[in-house]
């Protein structure tokens, strides 16, 4: 489909709701995906920081008793 203006490809042939409607839920679900699996790896780098440090020290303590 060949569109002649800009605003006719805003309006996209009557169904412009609908079609920037689903590019909006797309792109927004997709944001939303990344954001929250960046959010996890940093907590699990976290979580696996700690446990290495705990164990280091655990490594201390029994070495040193």
């Amino acid at each position: 489909m060949q569109f002649d203006s800009l605003s006719d490809f805003l309006n996209m042939g009557g169904y412009a709701f609908y079609v920037w409607l689903a590019y909006g839920v797309t792109f927004g679900s997709l944001g939303i995906l990344v954001i929250q699996s960046m959010g996890q790896k940093r907590k699990v780098l976290t979580e696996i920081a700690k446990k290495i440090q705990r164990e280091e020290r655990l490594k201390e303590n029994r070495s040193n008793k």
